[in-house]
């Protein structure tokens, strides 16, 4: 089997995970090979242990100067899982790609994150709790076992908090028509605050609602205060916001405060508003998936049965665009891309695109029948 070689440190999870799916062995070459300090950064190399963890009979090899990758995925086992994320990114990351493998497991996944559960740069638990969950229940990965909790948060940059997600196994994946995302009918939010006052989550709160309050009335943020052990080694507090719409479409945003020691503070005030501001931009963009999850539906839909998936998605992100040619690569999968223009008298935003492609009707091979 040939293998697929790129360069570079750029889309390191995309890779690895679509072929870990695909099967493809991958080289990478030149991980930051005129950098001070060149190779895999430690974040990296926890998440290839993590890889590592949850496949079977996966060959990793890795050069003296950690430039140049191997990698020749094994079968997805999955099982119960206990991971020490790297604290120099959040859990969040090491999670989405999870959330891509999981359904395609041999036995049910039961993983046990531990570290930074919130920061500057990747989407939080309570994230993809909001957004990614109900995506997958759309693709008919759903059950019991279907879920993503927040055991002990753990601000950056100590880190200290805890995560647990659970995914049932499923033998192949619905193809979905997602193409009206329908009216906001809702706003949902949680305010957390950890070894900071209490009183900072319902200041952040008041902030958030002088903005939202005049579009809507149904609006309601829990706050989320997590003290004693339970509350990690760094003090913080940040805002998630979840839209929902008539059809079922959950649109998110989020932000967290400035890392303790790292730049200039953030007031509460400051925050809030400036996460509510975020949630309208992204009503304005738009589409049946927020966009930090477009490339979550792409793969769903790429490995979904031999029929056609639609999906309405507002405009896409570098990120998404990359890994629509990772897909090509991985799978040959080509997705067929029409802007909609949006209609003259009703102002429904951002400029939308509609992908539409075949699956390519991917059986888990992995999953044993009863």
């Amino acid at each position: 089997m040939a293998s697929l070689t790129y360069e570079g440190c750029n889309f390191f999870r995309q890779r690895l995970v679509l072929s870990t799916l695909s099967g493809k062995r991958i080289k990478i070459r030149n991980i930051r090979s005129r950098d001070d300090n060149p190779g895999l950064r430690d974040f990296e190399a926890s998440f290839i242990r993590l890889l590592d963890k949850v496949t079977n009979g996966t060959r990793i090899e890795i050069n003296q100067t950690g430039t140049v990758l191997f990698y020749q995925p094994g079968l997805l086992y999955g099982g119960a899982v206990e991971h020490e994320c790297c604290v120099q990114r959040s859990v969040g990351y090491y999670l989405e790609a999870l959330i891509m493998l999981a359904p395609f497991m041999k036995n049910s996944l039961r993983a046990v994150l531990k570290g930074v559960t919130n920061d500057p740069t990747d989407p939080s638990a309570d994230f993809l709790k909001a957004t990614a969950v109900p995506l997958m229940k759309k693709f008919g990965i759903d059950g019991e076992g279907l879920e993503i909790k927040v055991v002990r948060r753990g601000m950056a940059p100590g880190g200290g908090g805890e995560v647990h997600f659970s995914c049932p196994v499923r033998r192949t994946i619905r193809p979905v028509q997602l193409t009206d995302p329908g009216k906001i009918k809702r706003i949902r939010g949680t305010a957390y605050s950890v070894r900071v006052s209490p009183q900072m989550a319902n200041r952040i709160v008041d902030s958030a609602r002088s903005v939202l309050n005049k579009f809507i009335p149904d609006i309601y943020i829990y706050t989320d205060h997590m003290k004693g052990t339970s509350s990690g080694k760094s003090p913080g507090f940040g805002l998630t916001l979840v839209a929902e719409t008539l059809n079922g479409t959950f649109l998110s945003v989020e932000l967290a405060s400035t890392p303790q020691g790292q730049g200039a503070p953030m007031l509460p005030e400051e925050l809030g508003r400036s996460c509510a501001k975020l949630l309208l931009e992204e009503i304005y963009r738009g589409g049946c998936v927020d966009s930090t999850n477009q490339s979550l539906a792409l793969l769903y839909m790429t490995l979904g049965q031999q029929d056609v998936s639609k999906t309405l998605l507002g405009p896409l992100s570098p990120y998404t665009i990359e890994f629509l040619r990772h897909i090509r690569d991985f799978f040959q999968i080509m997705f067929k891309i029409e802007p909609q223009k949006p209609d003259e008298d009703e102002q429904k935003g951002g400029e939308k695109v509609l992908m539409t492609c075949v699956g390519v009707g991917f059986a888990n091979i992995n999953k044993t029948i009863k």
